[in-house]
C-alpha cells in the first residue's frame, strides 16, 4: 500500500527471518504480525503477534521463509524499516531499525514518528 512498487515495506536481517521461521513452525502459525499503537513515554510503541490468517489490507511480506504481515494502519510508519533479532546477556529480542523514527525513549520500547497521530494495528 505504501511501499515503492517492487521493493518490500519492511526487510529481515538473516537472523530476523530464521526466528520469525523458527516461530512460525513452534506455533503453526501464518506469520508475525507487526504494528505500531499510541503508548510509551514517546508516543507510540511497535506491536507484535503470531497471526494465523492475514486479516484484509495487510501487506504480507515474505522473506526467506519467513512472513511478516503490517496491520493497514502501520504501514505508512513502517515503510523502509529493516527488522533484525539480537541475543544479548540480558535480554533478546526483535529490533526495529525503522528510518521514520524522529525520537525514541532511553528504555528503547517506545518511539516518535514526525507528527505522529494515533495508529492501530
Amino acid at each position: 500500500m505504501f511501499a515503492t512498487p517492487g521493493k518490500a515495506a519492511v526487510t529481515l536481517t538473516p537472523r530476523a527471518a530464521r526466528q520469525v521461521v523458527r516461530l512460525m513452525a513452534e506455533r503453526g502459525a501464518f506469520g508475525l504480525r507487526v504494528g505500531v499503537r499510541k503508548g510509551g513515554c514517546a508516543g507510540m510503541e511497535y506491536t507484535m503477534e503470531l497471526a494465523a490468517d492475514p486479516r484484509p489490507h495487510e501487506e504480507v511480506v515474505e522473506q526467506d521463509g519467513a512472513r511478516v504481515l503490517i496491520a493497514p494502519m502501520a504501514q505508512m510508519f513502517l515503510v523502509g524499516t529493516e527488522i533484525d533479532y539480537e541475543t544479548g546477556l540480558m535480554a533478546s529480542g526483535f529490533r526495529f531499525l525503522n528510518p521514520n523514527v524522529v525520537d525514541a525513549c532511553g528504555c528503547g520500547e517506545s518511539i516518535k514518528f514526525a507528527d505522529s497521530a494515533p495508529a492501530r494495528g
